[in-house]
């Protein structure tokens, strides 16, 4: 069982140095962008159309490439090919200070680019350039100790047999099954990993470039930007100045990806929006280096059984296929500690076979009373109610013992809510004592 209690300041809240595995390297022409000259071009007379007038480093900044040597040789071919023109020019700023506007002859070809895709943003990487990155960056991941977990879960109260397995799962790296009695805090336990992981950075790029298809990966919900040491990052994630990598790269934490019964079929392949015509990259690619927690495992639309055979070949073999609208089928790794957590029966949700594939099987149960007295101590020091050993006796012999009722680790939490509510109305001061006990037990339990 476990319950957030008083949370102290994370030990590991200070993000750690980057993996040394890898690091983009900058580019300074065209050749080592990956793509096409066309295609860039394309890419250029898109944010013209879209943003009008637009200066040469503006243009790089919205490209998310160096100026020299790449923008600069693209406006070039544009201004050549009369599909941009200079309107204004500042001497001695040099070209980047130019302001450049779409042509007529280039509001035309980029309305058929425009067909094609509606993409106009920073410029994609390459598939087989982000899967190296994802593998190298894999490595480096951050090893659980004793120790580590201990200073990670000391907000919560876990019984020692269940405190063992979680080091062990999350150094395995592929997937962990948590699964008991609703309100013993199986979420607080996966969000408690998900800060361990997120006290490492990684660089994700901003989308990736396949088959002339755009395939959008960094999501501001779901991604924290870090901060460069040596650059200021803006909020596309492009990098203004000094600039030492590949700028279409971005230094996040690694992440953790929630979803729960939201979650789809469709949900765990390449998106295409059909409107704007690139894809969106799904929960699984988003969360690669990180962690995906699966909540409320089984409250999906979609058959938990048909869920779970999606997962078979990529916790088995670390990679995942998805496919494009044309047919093709795509391969990235799959570097994901996938959490599944569940509040209902095991045997009604997976078989024998399936349930082999899961690495580690954590029961999250319900907490002993000496477990369950740690709790309420805890929660009301934080919240500001009277504990005494006498209430919460009487607590547990009128309102759980008499009653058959289940102790669960999130109780002491609703139960002091329930009394800090009920003292404010009576105008009493908030003390877990037999008056309070029985009205705040008469508005929080139902008997089911």
């Amino acid at each position: 069982m476990a319950e957030e209690a008083p949370k102290p300041k994370s030990p590991i809240s200070a993000v750690s140095p980057i993996q040394k595995s890898f690091v983009p390297q900058p580019i300074s022409n065209l050749e080592q962008t990956g793509l096409s000259t066309l295609w860039l071009q394309d890419l250029a007379l898109k944010i013209f159309y879209f943003q009008g007038y637009m200066s040469g480093f503006k243009l790089a900044e919205e490209m998310a490439l160096p100026f020299t040597g790449i923008v600069d040789q693209i406006i070039e071919i544009l201004k050549r090919e009369k599909l941009v023109e200079v309107r204004t020019s500042q001497m001695g700023l040099g070209e980047g200070s130019y302001t450049y506007a779409i042509t007529g002859a280039g509001i035309h070809r980029a309305r058929e680019a425009l067909d094609r895709s509606q993409y106009a943003g920073p410029a994609p990487v390459p598939i087989d350039v982000y899967n190296e990155s994802i593998l190298k960056q894999g490595r480096g991941r951050l090893q659980a100790t004793s120790r580590l977990m201990h200073q990670v879960l000391a907000h919560l109260v876990l019984n020692e047999p269940t405190f063992n397995k979680l080091g062990p799962a999350v150094n395995s790296g592929t997937s962990i099954f948590l699964y008991g009695p609703p309100g013993n805090g199986k979420t607080s336990v996966a969000r408690a990993i998900g800060n361990l992981v997120q006290g490492q950075t990684m660089y994700i790029p901003f989308s990736i470039y396949v088959d002339g298809q755009v395939i959008k990966l960094y999501d501001s919900v779901n991604h924290q930007l870090v901060r460069e040491d040596d650059a200021t990052t803006t909020g596309t994630g492009t990098v203004r100045s000094g600039v030492r990598r590949d700028p279409r790269w971005l230094r996040v934490r690694r992440p953790f990806i929630i979803t729960g019964g939201e979650l789809t079929m469709a949900g765990l392949d390449l998106v295409f929006d059909t409107t704007n015509k690139f894809y969106e990259a799904p929960f699984q690619v988003k969360a690669n280096g990180g962690i995906l927690l699966i909540d409320d495992f089984g409250r999906q639309l979609v058959r938990p059984r048909d869920l779970l055979n999606r997962w078979i070949v990529p916790l088995e073999n670390r990679i995942d296929y998805m496919s494009l609208h044309t047919g093709r089928k795509i391969e990235v790794p799959f570097d994901v500690l996938v959490i599944f957590s569940t509040n209902l029966p095991p045997k009604d949700l997976v078989d024998e076979a399936f349930l082999r594939r899961l690495r580690h099987k954590i029961e999250i149960g319900d907490p002993s009373y000496e477990d369950y007295r740690e709790l309420f101590r805890r929660v009301s020091s934080q919240k500001g109610v009277t504990y005494t050993d006498e209430g919460l006796a009487y607590l547990l012999q009128e309102h759980y013992i008499k009653r058959s009722r289940n102790l669960r680790a999130s109780h002491p939490r609703d139960i002091c809510d329930q009394i800090i509510d009920i003292s404010r109305y009576l105008n009493v001061e908030p003390i877990l004592n037999k008056e309070l006990i029985d009205k705040a037990a008469a508005s929080y339990f139902v008997d089911l």
